[in-house]
């Protein structure tokens, strides 16, 4: 299994722009965006990458990448060069033109030196935006076992769901790949169960070989919009040994749990943060055998105390990072990241408070995510009346109240 894992080059795509999730990416990447109390989304992939074994990886990023760059600087250089093992940060170097990435197989073609010389058999492609646990190293062990040369990882989704995703479908072996669509509109259901639909989770597995053939194909076509999922796993069908992986049950190190969630948009964002919350939660972040690792400040311990009123701090079925200090406020359901102060009195409700946040005495917020270093005054209604809300922050399809990074009050 060394061997295999020694012989597997990683690369994570973590250039989009993340456009659905503004104002969060207004100057921040779409992975470096903090979620559920202390990590960033990226923390997820890395840590899979990490308990997985595989110490060879490629960050492409792109778009705002400061924050990204640093957080991998500081919470991710644990790899040893020494030995070969990496994780690098690969911003675009115009290679193959005065270009950016242009879809997520240019992003590999512009650095297609960085694989011709590596000495690795297969290339596992990851997307650095998507929140959950999964042993890589079986899906490894699945293509070299089939004879696969592409390896897709999949999932089962709802019908009404899967048009959100690239759409697979299977031979009767269950294995063999027979159509990818991209996001259609009419996805074609499982033949076990009508109602469910096979969809590419954007973990792809190629052997090294065929890989670079097929990005220098692609990117002579003119037509192309240079995706895997667009152009690259379509053009397969057929031609090549393109298997699917099922995500959830594999025989792996980590404790199954077929969580994955896609965070690209404000409320599946939202939504995610708050299964953390549930009773039992799908994502586990106490399981002790798959921690997720991340960059942290040293900080002191949170804490409730009383307020100037004489009110004990409350605090109900939430998470608090280190730092936290609830001064005569109550929480509830709410997620708060390092060094958030909630004052006397005011109420949080259902929200998720990012680094240094101050919620004013008496302030009351519900439904609401608040990006760092904001002060909500003393008395601020948030989340309660949205037509109010709409003319000062970004309010998503779902309600939710955005206030972007660094907001004055007037």
């Amino acid at each position: 299994m060394k061997q295999l894992l020694d012989q597997t080059l990683t690369v994570i795509l973590a250039g989009g722009t993340g456009s659905r999730l503004y104002p969060l990416t207004a100057d921040r990447a779409k992975p470096a965006v903090p979620f559920g109390g202390k990590y960033r989304i990226i923390d997820f992939s890395l840590a899979n990458c990490l308990h997985s074994g595989l110490r060879r990886i490629l960050v492409l990023t792109q778009y705002k990448s400061h924050s990204l760059q640093k957080h991998l600087r500081d919470g991710w250089s644990i790899f040893n060069p020494e030995v070969g093992e990496y994780i690098t940060p690969i911003p675009p170097q115009m290679r193959t033109g005065d270009r950016w990435y242009e879809g997520t197989a240019d992003a590999i073609y512009q650095n297609l030196y960085l694989l011709e010389r590596n000495s690795a058999e297969q290339v596992l492609i990851l997307s650095a935006d998507h929140i959950y646990r999964m042993d890589y190293g079986a899906m490894l062990q699945a293509h070299r076992q089939s004879g696969a040369e592409v390896t897709v990882a999949c999932m089962t989704l709802p019908l009404a769901e899967a048009s959100a995703f690239g759409v697979v479908s299977l031979a009767s072996d269950g294995v063999q790949i027979t159509g990818f669509h991209e996001k259609p509109a009419h996805p074609q259901p499982l033949a076990e169960d009508d109602q469910q639909a096979l969809v590419s989770m954007g973990i792809y597995l190629f052997d090294k070989a065929l890989l670079l053939r097929l990005l220098q194909e692609d990117a002579r076509r003119s037509e192309s919009h240079h995706d895997f999922g667009c152009d690259i796993l379509p053009r397969l069908i057929g031609q090549r040994r393109l298997h699917a992986y099922r995500f959830g049950g594999e025989a792996g190190r980590v404790t199954p749990d077929s969580y994955w969630r896609d965070v690209g948009t404000i409320d599946a964002y939202y939504a995610a943060n708050m299964d953390l919350l549930r009773p039992v939660p799908p994502l586990n972040l106490y399981q002790e055998d798959w921690p997720i690792r991340t960059a942290q400040r040293q900080t002191p311990p949170a804490r409730t105390v009383p307020g100037w009123s004489g009110n004990e701090g409350i605090f109900i079925n939430s998470i608090a990072a280190g730092g936290v200090v609830i001064a005569g406020g109550s929480v509830h359901r709410s997620l708060l990241f390092p060094y958030v102060f909630i004052d006397d009195e005011a109420m949080v409700e259902e929200s998720i408070l990012f680094h240094d946040v101050q919620v004013g005495r008496g302030a009351q917020l519900r439904r609401c995510i608040v990006d760092k270093r904001v002060k909500i005054p003393a008395g601020e209604q948030i989340g309660y009346d949205l037509a109010r809300d709409r003319n000062r922050f970004h309010v998503s399809e779902e309600g939710i109240v955005v206030i972007a990074e660094d907001y004055r009050f007037d």
